[in-house]
C-alpha cells in the first residue's frame, strides 16, 4: 500500500489529484500546518529528516520531493503520463516537470515571503525598514522575474490545451500548484489563458475526489 504524508494546503494535494488519475491504491496521513507559524510539524520528520511534505512510504522506500514522486508513482502504472523517449513530447514533459519547482515556486515563494514580511506583527519602529525592503527586492528583481515566467506560460498555454498537448502529463500533475498559487495573488491577473488551464483541472472529476479526500485546501477556491 503507498503511503501519501500529506500536509494541509501543500504541494502535497497534486500527489492525490496523481494518485487518482493513476488509480492507484493508496492511503493518506494528514498532518495539520502550525496555525501561528505555518510551518509543518515535527511529526513528519519522523518519516523524513527535513520533515518533507509531499513524501510517500511504498513497500521499504521513502520518496520525497514531488518531481521524485510523481515519477515513481507514473513508473508504477503503465499510462500516458510519461510520453515514450521518441515521443515528440517527451523532453517537453521533462523540462515543465523541472521548471516548475526550478524556476517559478522560488518566485512565488519570495512573492509570499515579502507578503507577510509586509503584514507581519512587528515592533512599530521595525515595520517601515521590513516594509521598504520588502518593497525594494520586489521591485527590483522577484516581481519582474514573476511576472516574466507568467507571461511565458500564459503564451504557452494559449496553444496548448496542456502543457504537453491534448493529453494530462505527469508534467500538468506539477505545474498545477505553482499557477494555482499564483492565481490568489494580483499578479496574477490578466492571464486568461492560466485561468482556463486552472479551472479545467478544476474541473475534472480526478481533481475533485482529490479535494474531497485532502481536505480544505485554500488554493482551490
Amino acid at each position: 500500500m503507498i503511503t501519501l504524508h500529506h500536509l494541509n494546503n501543500s504541494r502535497s494535494q497534486r500527489i492525490i489529484w496523481l494518485l487518482e488519475e493513476l488509480g492507484l491504491d493508496y492511503q493518506i496521513k494528514t498532518y495539520q500546518r502550525d496555525a501561528k507559524t505555518s510551518l509543518a510539524p515535527k511529526a513528519l520528520e519522523q518519516i523524513h529528516p527535513l520533515g518533507k511534505s509531499p513524501v510517500i512510504t511504498h513497500n521499504d522506500e521513502v520518496i520525497a520531493e514531488s518531481g521524485l514522486i510523481i515519477e515513481y508513482l507514473v513508473s508504477l502504472t503503465d499510462n500516458h503520463f510519461e510520453p515514450a523517449s521518441t515521443d515528440a513530447d517527451y523532453w517537453q514533459n521533462k523540462y515543465w516537470l523541472h521548471y516548475s519547482e526550478g524556476s517559478l515556486m522560488p518566485l512565488i515563494v519570495m512573492a509570499l515571503l515579502f507578503e507577510k514580511m509586509r503584514t507581519a506583527p512587528m515592533p512599530f519602529f521595525i515595520k517601515p525598514i521590513a516594509r521598504t525592503l520588502a518593497n525594494k527586492v520586489e521591485a527590483a528583481y522577484s516581481g519582474p522575474n514573476l511576472i516574466n515566467n507568467l507571461n511565458y506560460i500564459e503564451k504557452h498555454l494559449a496553444s496548448h490545451q496542456w502543457f504537453c498537448g491534448g493529453a494530462i502529463r505527469s508534467a500538468d500533475i506539477q505545474m498545477i500548484f505553482p499557477l494555482e498559487a499564483a492565481l490568489v495573488r494580483a499578479t496574477a491577473d490578466g492571464y486568461p489563458n492560466i485561468k482556463r488551464y486552472v479551472k479545467q483541472v478544476h474541473a475534472l472529476k480526478t481533481y475533485q475526489t482529490a479535494l474531497q479526500k485532502g481536505g480544505p485546501y485554500d488554493y482551490a477556491s
